[in-house]
């Protein structure tokens, strides 16, 4: 019998990356996530028992609660927040059933100290163009929605970082992990560490971001086009941080088109006239 306000993983799997996607909350006690630290992509941990305390915290959004096995852990919290006036349903089979079906997870071990928030805090060189915009985007729609970012001086990275505890990315230094690997780029990097490749669409948006960012357009089509549009940004945005909210934009544009549309194409023709293509109207 299905489960009543319940979604199901393959459903909320194509949510999973885009700007619409409902807040995924993981309740799962302490000993259940130290038995698999691994997160849903996008999720955020809150206590069960605190749930009228962060309730507010979503008002207005869709929420999906995920526990160990989406029973009476995930139901009460559910129910918590539907009187707390937000829309809230569970996920079907909890994590267990999520990891069973064979969808990806994050895991914590890769991810940055948290600030008191909870929040993952990031350093990088200011006035990005491609890896500095396509990364963020990446950590914000499938590792950390709440993610900061600092855009700094490049000769002040590696001491902001050292002074804020933020993770330094896109830059060369001693035991920086978040940057270029060979021929890779920093979004490659990260796609492979956040243990996303198998994400549809997240493979082939990482090859137009390598040839945008390496110098290297011919590797797909649409790399040209990628660095045209971030420099355009670039010039257009004298403010990272503003510059950096216009570029989801743009990423979350071309991730839909890697997953749902490289088949499709434009036909011209098909919004002509009779007339316009040379034939009398009937």
């Amino acid at each position: 019998m299905p489960v009543i306000n319940a979604i199901t993983p393959d459903k909320l799997a194509r949510l999973i990356g885009t700007p619409n996607c409902p807040a995924i909350i993981d309740v799962r006690t302490a000993d259940d996530f130290a038995a698999d630290p691994r997160y849903l992509p996008g999720a955020l941990r809150r206590d069960h028992a605190a749930v009228t305390d962060w309730a507010r915290e979503f008002a207005g959004r869709s929420i999906v609660v995920a526990g160990q096995h989406g029973q009476a852990l995930s139901e009460g919290v559910a129910a918590w927040l539907r009187h707390e006036g937000n829309a809230a349903e569970i996920l079907d089979g909890g994590i267990v059933g999520w990891a069973t079906a064979g969808l990806p997870m994050v895991p914590d071990a890769v991810l940055p100290k948290r600030d008191g928030q909870g929040r993952t805090l990031w350093v990088t060189r200011a006035r990005p163009k491609v890896d500095r915009i396509a990364c963020p985007w990446l950590i914000r729609r499938f590792v950390d929605p709440q993610a900061l970012f600092l855009f700094v001086s490049p000769s002040e990275v590696a001491g902001v970082a050292e002074r804020f505890g933020a993770a330094p990315f896109d830059v060369e230094g001693d035991g920086v992990i978040w940057s270029h690997d060979g021929e890779r780029c920093t979004f490659d990097v990260m796609v492979e560490r956040f243990d996303l490749p198998s994400l549809p669409g997240l493979a082939r948006l990482a090859e137009i971001v390598r040839g945008a960012d390496t110098g290297r357009p011919e590797l797909v089509p649409q790399a040209a086009g990628l660095l045209a549009i971030s420099l355009g940004l670039s010039r257009m945005y004298s403010d990272d941080l503003a510059q950096l909210e216009a570029g989801m934009l743009v990423y979350d544009a071309l991730f839909r088109w890697c997953r749902d549309a490289t088949h499709e194409t434009h036909d011209w023709v098909s919004h002509q006239s009779k007339v316009s293509r040379g034939k009398a109207p009937a």
